[in-house]
């Protein structure tokens, strides 16, 4: 078995895991937990909740994007793997929110403020996250061209979601929302040296 199909196991897996656990976690507390053991709005476990559901999104969206863009398999496997992560990911994390009774848009606090780093990026861009002009671009390569630029560019998403992940680990509450921000890091970092062993074999590099 090769590293792309690992990678793609591993992402699965930990999706599939940690969506059993939320599962588990919520019907445990009857649905929607608004009681004293819910998260405040401006805590680490729903900044992270919130964030990274944005964070999420666009690794979707350029996943989708390249698949279109281009008929090379091992790229277009790796997409769908991260895609339909992500997707998962991101309902969790929505479904986090709802069971707690908190907004999944706060109007009050920039992105990142709950790591003590807001944003203040003219676009409301995290870590990682493309332009609207690098989406653009990628919307209109196609080939290698569109490979290289997704691989490029979702590497750096990955590092700033690494990044963000992190933060939860040290930050959040000890439970399945810790746990699934420990299995981002492990996936996305296996992820990373994939992307940069496709990129070598085009040619190319990470851009930094």
């Amino acid at each position: 078995m090769d590293r792309a199909q690992w990678a793609a196991i591993t992402a699965v897996v930990l999706a599939l895991l940690f969506a059993a656990a939320a599962a588990v976690a919520t019907a445990g507390d009857g649905g929607r937990d608004t009681g004293p053991h819910a998260p405040a709005t401006d805590s680490a476990d729903a900044g992270f909740a919130r964030d990274m559901s944005d964070h999420h999104q666009q690794a979707v969206e350029m996943s989708f994007v390249v698949r279109e863009r281009t008929t090379d398999e091992e790229v277009r496997r790796l997409a769908y793997d991260i895609a339909n992560t992500q997707a998962n990911q991101r309902g969790m994390m929505q479904g986090w929110l709802e069971m707690w009774g908190l907004p999944k848009v706060s109007m009050d606090q920039k992105p990142m403020e709950w790591m003590g780093m807001p944003v203040d990026d003219p676009e409301g861009r995290m870590p990682g996250m493309a332009s609207r002009a690098e989406m653009e671009r990628l919307r209109g390569a196609s080939g290698r061209q569109a490979e290289v630029l997704y691989l490029q560019l979702m590497t750096e998403h990955h590092k700033g979601g690494v990044h963000m992940a992190e933060g939860c680990v040290r930050q959040c509450e000890p439970g399945v929302e810790r746990d699934l921000a420990q299995g981002m890091v492990t996936a996305q970092q296996s992820e990373i040296g994939l992307m940069a062993d496709l990129l070598k074999a085009r040619g190319a590099a990470p851009r930094r």
